[in-house]
């Protein structure tokens, strides 16, 4: 059977990356061809060399990153929260605690060998954008592992070791092999690409696209 085949790269701690997973979820939902359409989620570390947690809260640590002032960084997080509501999400900033993700895909990985990597994903993103819990913390991380109903003394194995640890460097060196500096992006059958949260309608769109040229390809 035909079937369409979607790679997301995207971080834990992007929030255009909830607001692109909410609008893709939509799109696909009205896709008359949901039912054979693949979609797998690839790692992106928006910040590789995060320690554990970074101290100072978010607002701070946008303006300096941005070189904005505070109150400039404030007014983005503001336009931010207000288009995560707009798709359903509660983005809470003032909560956030910025820090390392690699573990974080790790469990995105042992998610996808378990058939549960899309709950793993929506879990750790709510978790982080709304929650405020830490990404790094592997106490954290089997909490919300055990919720989405991945194997507790798998989900321990894997944190206190490096599984899947270089099936995330690969994602990423593909990533920067298909020239992919931000996120989120949307590959449909590594030809077809698309940039950010789009509307939902770019994601039809993108959809459409792929399917027409797998059945010229039949």
């Amino acid at each position: 059977m035909d079937v369409v085949h979607v790679e997301i790269w995207s971080d834990i701690a992007c929030p255009w990356c909830y607001v692109g997973k909410r609008r893709f979820e939509k799109a696909l939902a009205g896709f008359e061809h949901r039912d054979r359409v693949e979609v797998i989620w690839r790692a992106f570390e928006l910040d590789p060399g995060a320690p554990p947690e970074r101290p100072g809260d978010y607002a701070g640590l946008l303006a300096r990153k941005y070189g904005r002032s505070p109150g400039e960084a404030q007014e983005m997080l503001d336009e931010m929260t207000a288009m995560g509501a707009g798709e359903g999400l509660e983005l809470r900033f003032d909560r956030v605690r910025a820090g390392n993700t690699f573990d974080a895909h790790r469990l995105v990985h042992l998610g996808l060998v378990h058939g549960r990597q899309d709950a793993v994903k929506e879990r750790l993103m709510r978790a982080y954008l709304t929650e405020g819990e830490l990404m790094s913390d592997h106490a954290t991380l089997a909490r919300l592992a055990a919720e989405t109903g991945l194997p507790a003394d798998e989900t321990a194995d894997m944190l206190a070791g490096d599984r899947f640890a270089d099936d995330v460097r690969a994602e990423q060196e593909l990533a920067r092999g298909f020239g992919i500096s931000a996120v989120p992006f949307f590959v449909v059958e590594r030809t077809l690409g698309g940039a950010g949260a789009q509307p939902v309608e770019g994601f039809s769109e993108l959809l459409s696209q792929a399917w027409d040229r797998l059945e010229h390809a039949a």
